[in-house]
């Protein structure tokens, strides 16, 4: 922003840049224009620093005698460098990350707007750096002529870009507690309840007693009383040392088996 116009008592060693002044033309040249500034050294104005557009001649801007408004560029021994040209409130080198600053919006457009800061160009507010909820268009939130505080958030002084952002300078919304929520079920399945295996049920769980073992046969009764008596007579001639006798057991055990009984 510019600063108020500075008397003439103000000595020059005093004056900063883009100090406005107010000057008379002394005289021109085919490069510029002395400007007296009612101070111990003399303003000079470029020709370059007459307009914002080119100038061919001094003389199709200014003529001596006449009272202009110029701004400070540099002060140096014998001269003070002023411009014609109002210069912007912030320059690149003091554009930095996290600066808050007011602007005006000067154009919306459907990613963002383009906002006014006194910079050399407007910086720019993505519709995601809005507000800290979601914005479907930029026109929900601002509209052209507003007045916004901004925190810069990048700046490209290559490309001439400055990121805005409006959410960082709002403050953020309370985060609200949920109610916590049952586990929802994987699949329909795991709602039906498991089925149970059914009890192995024992004859012994209804009151009837365990089976008993199955009864043995004539033939397997008549087998084992021919096994005992086999045994016998062998344990007998094992004593008394006898061969004949375990041929004619033999013999007996053969017709036993061949003449058994069906069984049943």
């Amino acid at each position: 922003m510019t600063s108020p116009a500075e008397t003439t008592t103000t000595p020059a060693t005093e004056l900063k840049p883009k100090t406005k002044l107010t000057g008379k033309v002394v005289k021109t040249t085919l490069a510029g224009v002395l400007v007296d500034l009612g101070m111990e050294i003399p303003g000079i104005i470029h020709i370059s620093q007459l307009s914002e557009t080119a100038v061919k001649r001094v003389e199709d801007v200014v003529q001596v005698g006449q009272t202009v408004d110029v701004w400070v560029r540099k002060v140096k021994a014998d001269r003070v460098e002023l411009t014609m040209i109002e210069p912007v409130g912030m320059d690149w080198r003091e554009l930095k990350p996290e600066l808050i600053l007011k602007g005006k919006v000067v154009r919306l457009e459907t990613y963002g707007a383009f906002v006014e800061i006194g910079a050399e160009r407007p910086g720019l507010v993505h519709i995601s750096e809005m507000a800290h909820g979601y914005v479907k268009t930029p026109g929900d939130v601002i509209k052209e002529g507003d007045e916004i505080d901004v925190m810069v958030l990048d700046v490209d002084r290559k490309k001439k870009q400055i990121r805005l952002s409006m959410k960082a300078v709002l403050p953020k919304p309370e985060e609200k507690e949920e109610p916590e929520q049952a586990p929802t079920p994987r699949s329909d399945r795991a709602k039906r309840p498991a089925k149970k295996s059914k009890p192995r049920v024992e004859n012994f769980d209804m009151g009837m007693e365990p089976p008993s073992e199955p009864e043995p046969t004539v033939f397997e009764l008549a087998w084992q009383a021919a096994l005992d008596r086999q045994k016998a007579e062998k344990a007998a001639r094992a004593k008394k040392g006898g061969k004949s006798a375990d041929n004619a057991q033999d013999e007996i055990l053969k017709r036993t088996l061949k003449n058994r009984l069906p069984t049943s």
